[in-house]
Parts: C-alpha cells; sequence; structure tokens
C-alpha cells in the first residue's frame, strides 16, 4: 500500500480506538465529567498526564526545532521537563488534598474572593486557547500532507473528533481514551527513530545512536553535523547563539509553566488520594522521558538526513517526499541563481539560501526522507494526531470547566442543578472546539512556539497564586488578584508588540534586556510575586478560617479536607 492507504488505515483505526473508549466511559454526572469520579489508578494517571502534556509541540515541533537551532533549542528538554519536578514537589499533593475540581476553584476559595476566581477563570481561558492554538495547526500539518487536504480542512477533521470524545466523556473519557493515545504515540515516534538510528549509526538504541558514530563517514555523528553545517554555512550545530540570560529565562519559564498549566494541574485531582497524585507525577516523568530523550537523536538524525538528501541537488531530481511536502506549502525551493540546483545554506555562505522547510514538518517527513516503510510513515502520522489531539482534549476541558463550574455553579448561577451544570459543560467545549479551530487555521507562529507562549503566560499568571496560596498565609485576595493581572498583563502585551504588532523588531537587540519573548512569562512571574506579595503587606489579613486552611493544606494525609472546611 502507498502512504495515504497506510494513513487512512492507522489514522482510522486510531480514531475507532478513541471513539469506542469515549463511548463506553461516557460521563454521567459532573463528577466524572471534570475529575473522571476521582478513581483513576496512578499508572493510567501518569500515562494521561503525559499525553495530554506531550502535546504536538513535543511530537510534532521540539525535534524539527532542535534541528534546525542545535545547542539552542536544549531549553526547551531543560523547561518542560524540569518543571515537572517543580509539579511534583510544589503543586500537585497539596491541590489534591484540597479536593476542588479546577485551578479557578482553587484560586477563588484560598483568596476568599469571587473577583480572584473570575480573574482566574480568564488566564485559564487565555492560556488554554493560546495552546490549544498550536495543537490544531499540528493536527492540520498531519492531515495536509498524509491525507493529501488543505490545512483548513484537516484542522476541521480534528475538531470534529475532539468534540465527540471531549463533549460525550469529559475527562473521564479523556483521561482513558489518552492513556490509548500515549500508546499510540510513543510507539509512532520510537519505531522510525530505532530505524534511523540504525541506519545512521549500526545502534538500535536512538539515545545511543545520538553520541555514536555515522556509520557513512566514519567520523562522529554530531562532528560530521557540525562539519556539515560548517561547509554551507551555518554555525556549528554544537554551538549556541542566545544569550546565557535568554536562555536562563526561557528554561525557567517553561518550568514554572509546566507547573502552573491548568489542564496538567486538573488531572491530579482525578486520582483517589494525595499519595497517588506524587505516584502519577513518577509516573508520568518516567513515560515523558523515553520521549523527551529520544528526541535529541530524533532531531539530529533529521538534520542529516535532509542536508545529505537535497544539498546542490538538480531541482528535477528531487525525490518524491520533496514535491509531496511541497504541495502543502511547508517546503518551498525559490532558484535564486538560476542553475536548476537546491543550495540549502547558511547566512555566513556566499550562495543565498534557496530551501524554505518549515521546521513542524521535520519528524513527519524524516521517515520519507529517510526511504522508511509506508507502514513507518503513516504510522508516524497517526502518532502526531494523537498527541495533539489528547492535548486539545484537556484543554478544552479546562474551558468547558471554567464556564460550567467557575462561572455558572460557583458564580452567576448557584442553583443550577447537576444535569443542567453538565448540559453546560458540554454546550461550553462545543463552543471551546470551534475557537480552537479558528485559532489552529490562524495561529501565532508554529507549533513549539506557541506552546512556548502558553507556558509564558502560565508561569505569569497561575505559578505565583498557587505556591502563595499554598506556602503563605498572609497573601491577600487583593495581592493575588493584582498579582495575576500584572503578570499575565505584562506577558501578553510583550508577545503580542514582537510576534503579531511589529515582527520585524523581534530581535535581541530590541528586547528587553536581550530577552525573547519566549522567555519573558519569567519577568511576568517576578512582577506577579513582587506586586502579590508587596500589595499583600497594606492590605488586610486574610480571615482566619483561610489561614486554618492553608495550615491543612500542609498537613501530609488527608484529601479534600481543606476543601470541605472552605465549603
Amino acid at each position: 500500500m502507498n502512504v495515504q492507504a497506510w494513513t487512512f488505515v492507522l489514522v482510522g483505526l486510531s480514531f475507532a480506538l478513541y471513539i469506542g473508549i469515549a463511548i463506553r466511559s461516557r460521563a454521567t454526572s459532573t463528577k466524572e465529567f471534570y475529575v473522571a469520579g476521582g478513581g483513576v489508578s496512578p499508572l493510567a494517571n501518569g500515562m494521561a498526564t503525559a499525553a495530554d502534556w506531550m502535546s504536538a509541540a513535543s511530537f510534532i515541533s521540539m525535534a524539527g526545532l532542535i534541528s534546525f537551532t542545535g545547542y539552542d533549542g536544549s531549553v526547551y528538554l531543560m523547561g518542560w521537563t524540569g518543571g515537572y519536578v517543580l509539579l511534583a514537589l510544589l503543586l500537585a499533593p497539596y491541590l489534591r488534598k484540597y479536593g476542588a475540581y479546577t485551578v479557578p476553584d482553587f484560586v477563588g476559595d484560598r483568596y476568599y474572593s469571587q473577583t480572584a476566581r473570575f480573574v482566574a477563570v480568564i488566564c485559564a481561558i487565555f492560556i488554554s486557547f493560546t495552546y490549544v492554538a498550536g495543537q490544531m495547526r499540528g493536527v492540520g500539518i498531519v492531515f495536509g500532507r498524509f491525507l493529501e487536504v488543505d490545512i483548513k480542512t484537516g484542522v476541521y477533521f480534528g475538531m470534529g473528533i475532539v468534540f465527540f470524545y471531549a463533549v460525550l466523556g469529559g475527562m473521564k473519557g479523556i483521561t482513558y481514551t489518552q492513556v490509548a493515545q500515549y500508546c499510540v504515540l510513543i510507539f509512532a515516534y520510537m519505531v522510525p527513530a530505532i530505524f534511523l538510528s540504525v541506519m545512521i549509526t549500526g545502534n538500535p538504541i536512538p539515545q545511543l545512536g545520538f553520541g555514536g558514530v555515522d556509520a557513512a563517514s566514519g567520523v562522529s555523528l554530531l562532528e560530521r553535523l557540525n562539519g556539515l553545517h560548517q561547509e554551507l554555512g551555518f554555525a556549528a550545530y554544537t554551538s549556541g547563539t542566545k544569550s546565557t540570560l535568554d536562555v536562563f529565562f526561557i528554561t525557567a519559564a517553561l518550568m514554572a509553566g509546566t507547573a502552573g498549566l491548568p489542564h496538567v494541574i486538573i488531572r491530579f485531582y482525578t486520582v483517589p488520594k494525595v499519595r497517588d497524585a506524587r505516584l502519577s507525577v513518577g509516573w508520568a516523568l518516567l513515560f515523558i522521558a523515553i520521549l523527551y530523550t529520544t528526541a535529541p537523536a530524533v532531531a539530529v538524525f533529521a538534520r542529516t538526513n535532509l542536508l545529505r538528501s537535497v544539498t546542490d541537488t538538480p531541482y528535477e531530481e528531487v525525490p518524491e517526499w520533496f514535491t509531496n511536502w511541497e504541495a502543502t506549502g511547508l517546503l518551498a525551493f525559490d532558484d535564486l541563481n538560476g542553475d536548476g540546483r537546491i543550495q540549502f545554506t547558511g547566512p555566513d555562505s556566499p550562495v543565498a539560501n534557496e530551501l524554505t522547510v518549515d521546521r513542524d514538518i521535520m519528524v513527519l517527513a524524516n521517515p520519507e526522507i529517510a526511504g522508511l516503510p509506508n507502514w513507518v510513515v503513516g504510522l508516524v502520522a497517526a502518532g502526531g494526531l494523537a498527541a495533539a489531539l489528547s492535548t486539545a482534549a484537556g484543554l478544552l476541558l479546562v474551558v468547558s470547566t471554567a464556564v460550567s463550574h467557575d462561572l455558572l455553579k460557583r458564580g452567576f448561577w448557584p442553583d443550577i442543578t447537576e444535569r443542567g451544570e453538565l448540559v453546560a459543560a458540554r454546550v461550553a467545549a462545543g463552543g471551546a472546539v470551534l475557537m480552537a479551530g479558528y485559532l489552529g487555521i490562524h495561529p501565532p507562529g508554529f507549533v513549539a512556539e506557541v506552546v512556548a507562549f502558553a507556558f509564558g503566560l502560565a508561569a505569569s499568571s497561575f505559578f505565583p497564586a498557587i505556591v502563595l496560596g499554598i506556602f503563605s498565609k498572609g497573601t491577600t485576595r487583593e495581592g493575588a488578584i493584582l498579582g495575576m493581572i500584572a503578570g499575565i498583563t505584562l506577558t501578553a502585551a510583550y508577545i503580542v508588540y514582537f510576534k503579531l504588532m511589529h515582527p520585524e523588531l523581534n530581535s535581541a537587540e530590541h528586547w528587553w534586556f536581550g530577552i525573547s519573548p519566549e522567555g519573558i512569562g519569567t519577568v511576568g512571574m517576578l512582577v506577579n510575586f513582587a506586586v502579590a506579595v508587596a500589595v499583600s503587606r497594606v492590605t488586610p489579613e486574610p480571615p482566619a478560617a483561610v489561614k486554618d486552611l492553608v495550615a491543612r493544606l500542609r498537613v501530609p494525609r488527608g484529601e479534600g479536607e481543606a476543601h470541605e472546611i472552605s465549603a
């Protein structure tokens, strides 16, 4: 069978599996819709968390980003994985003990304020829609290439699938669907990685092949890649161009953002006990590490294959994969010197670069570039869709619960029945799917970049509010509200200014102190902390019941007790 036929078969089978699980796991109560009934095992929750968090950015875009930026791309590996250490130590057990449904629920009760709750709801919706834009773009790219439809049509397909199992099953359906999606995405990621490692280095373990010898030249693979780069006028692959300050700020923003993402935090409300929340984080780290330790190797394999495959090749003789991706508009050749040959060159080369490659296609195109079997290519397509759809579903559930539970049940309509709340949650999820589709068609950047912005927004808004809420009895509602507003406003304004309003100024010479939009979330986080602490010192102390809530949160036993106190 050809690539398209294999893709139809494998994607179709995986979608049938997801839909079957959603039907079997249909939510019948608000507790099942919001937190899967609170009875998910740590192993299953760890796997679902890994799928929820390892989005299209991890599967599709991260290795492509590293393949283009080399050493500079390591900030994503450090930041995204390091954030789970913060999550395990600082947040997950305490929030599980609190026993609420959502992050705005915790913020509203801890800061004894409906205003704080509504600010948290706005932050959650803003972060989730920013994040989901990257996921839906990833869906469009996969469908656009492998099912030979345009990206818009691909996004519409993805919307339909997510709508079905997110609206029908809620968190219960999403959780068990994500377990299946993790199995699909990790298998789809590792199979071509193993193939490529054997072909390029002779070692079947990608993590070891990454530091091994290039079989074609007999020298170290990284040394050979550095040589190819320098021959073409690029900087050495293993050298960095980002400033140390920017690397630090990006890494910190991604770490704090990971620990503050509402769709990740909500996963720890689905397990029975506080101890299970800690175990879930441990399992999630293990499952994430499998992909994240493989990604640098995949990036090197992809970069090496691309440079070898098309550099100085006559355009009339390009392989089939080249023309297939060219048809999507994500790869383009412009014969600047009129010699009919492809020069993929760096800024220091005397020949202008004639090949434009969207970094989001690198992982998806890698098996085709290497000439792997067609079923492997189709498997990668199914894995990319699993990664994008699993995260999209989790994000859309955050939006749904923010509207139905935090705005309606805990805000404007406290007397709403459970059935009415469940209907409202499903309607909100449907509306969120439509908005996500629009953002997928009109994203503000490539997948990993958009996701990095979402992490920065989470770091600058939720992370300080949650940390202070758990560990500081004296933080007041006024401090928390103004801190969240100041942090997320600064971060969002900086990103919008450089990425949307004035992209021509998006360079280190124009950034504040050389801090990129991907790293500005750290500045927003520090501003949030500073404002919250300063305002709390000049405003009335929290009520005694709130101080008691904070004290009980830090007692390492029981779960849900603090929530019962505040109710």
